[in-house]
């Protein structure tokens, strides 16, 4: 296979065929990502990408899902993105499900009938950063997104029978907007009705602007009980008529995975035994991204 950059893919697709189709990132101006920088975001040839293909096809039967990386896959033009999965789907008939990250832009750019297109070619989900609900954070991390419009993009999503994963940042709004950040942020998920939410914690990466209001005292880095803290507040305000929320990335300090509403009672206890001291968080440096 033939990658380039920095590869990332949400931890869900870890046993997934990646297949890198783009370099970098579409917007790669969002304040605290230091993955992409000073990397130009572009489409990869087709030539490489079929290769890729026909790659998968002789030594990766055992998977049967399929992650098209990296940044924002969901912004290659339609026709262009319906070939790879009709190519996807001619030469891995065993592949079940692929999977691409998209934002607000990606989103925006394709028809519902475009997006109910790429559905029956394929694709099966779609990862989205929402990072916070709050708009002034929002803008704070130049996420380049309002909630409202960050809703719309998330429904729209759901409405082409696509399911949606959804990103969130503990932290990411400092220490004086933590509880306004955690309400929004909620608020939002629970008008988006995503299928996923993954929960993940602050880490700062050097050369990012946070990174830079960090060392400069602009920005205030939670501790780890105020990350917990945010993390009850966040799911106190998340009503899910039906969806599964996820804390256990390798950044966060108490991993959880609960079914909504079913779990969310018993996971708000565990949260509060961890807060008293009666559950153990993972030590700083067993955290990683």
């Amino acid at each position: 296979m033939h990658y380039e950059g920095n590869i990332i893919r949400p931890p869900s697709e870890a046993n997934s065929i990646l297949l890198q189709v783009t370099v970098g990132c579409s917007r790669n101006k969002c304040s605290f990502c230091g993955t992409y920088r000073g990397e130009r975001f572009r489409i990869k040839d087709d030539a490489v990408i079929l290769a890729d293909i026909a790659f998968a096809a002789r030594y990766c039967r055992r998977q049967r899902r399929l992650f098209l990386c990296d940044g924002d896959a969901l912004i290659i033009p339609q026709k262009r993105l319906m070939r790879i999965l009709q190519e996807i789907r001619r030469q891995l008939p065993w592949v079940t499900r692929v999977g691409a990250y998209a934002n607000v832009k990606s989103i925006a750019m394709k028809t519902p009938e475009e997006l109910e297109a790429l559905r029956d070619e394929g694709l099966g989900i779609v990862y989205m950063g929402l990072e916070t609900g709050d708009a002034v954070t929002l803008k704070n991390i130049n996420k380049g997104a309002t909630p409202e419009r960050m809703i719309e993009m998330g429904k729209k999503i759901k409405a082409a029978g696509i399911k949606l994963s959804v990103t969130v940042i503990l932290g990411i709004a400092g220490k004086k907007r933590s509880s306004i950040h955690a309400k929004a942020t909620g608020t939002v998920l629970s008008a988006m009705e995503p299928d996923y939410v993954g929960a993940l914690s602050l880490m700062l990466i050097p050369g990012t602007p946070l990174y830079e209001d960090y060392t400069a005292g602009r920005f205030e880095l939670l501790s780890s009980r105020e990350m917990l803290e945010e993390l009850r507040v966040l799911l106190e305000h998340t009503d899910l008529s039906r969806g599964l929320f996820h804390a256990n990335h390798a950044s966060n300090y108490l991993p959880i995975k609960a079914r909504l509403p079913r779990d969310k009672a018993a996971t708000l206890a565990l949260i509060d035994q961890a807060l008293g001291g009666d559950v153990p968080l993972k030590p700083e440096w067993l955290r990683a991204l």
